[in-house]
């Protein structure tokens, strides 16, 4: 839609990753100094369901850059995956 010279864009909101609110929201991964790379890699891949590749990706960012992104989704489809990494004592939020 226009609007003089300006232009407004309806957002799209994809239907699998926005179900419940409607909002996407993020699970954020949060470095620690207890963790080893590969106990937070096997944490991704049985919760997140990461390939090997996509986990070592997340840890590498996590370990140096304070923080990842995960996962997208609604905040009910997310909460779960929060629960099970916050099970296995990782630090986790949803944003």
């Amino acid at each position: 839609m226009s609007v003089g010279n300006k232009i407004h864009i309806e957002p799209v909101l994809d239907d699998q990753t926005s179900v419940g609110t409607g909002l996407e929201s993020y699970l954020i991964l949060h470095n620690d100094d207890v963790h080893t790379f590969d106990y937070v890699i096997e944490s991704l891949v049985k919760v997140c369901r990461h390939d090997v590749v996509q986990a070592e990706q997340c840890t590498y960012i996590v370990h140096y850059k304070g923080k990842c992104d995960v996962m997208k989704g609604s905040h009910e489809y997310l909460l779960p995956h929060k629960e099970g990494l916050s099970l296995r004592g990782l630090t986790v939020t949803i944003e």
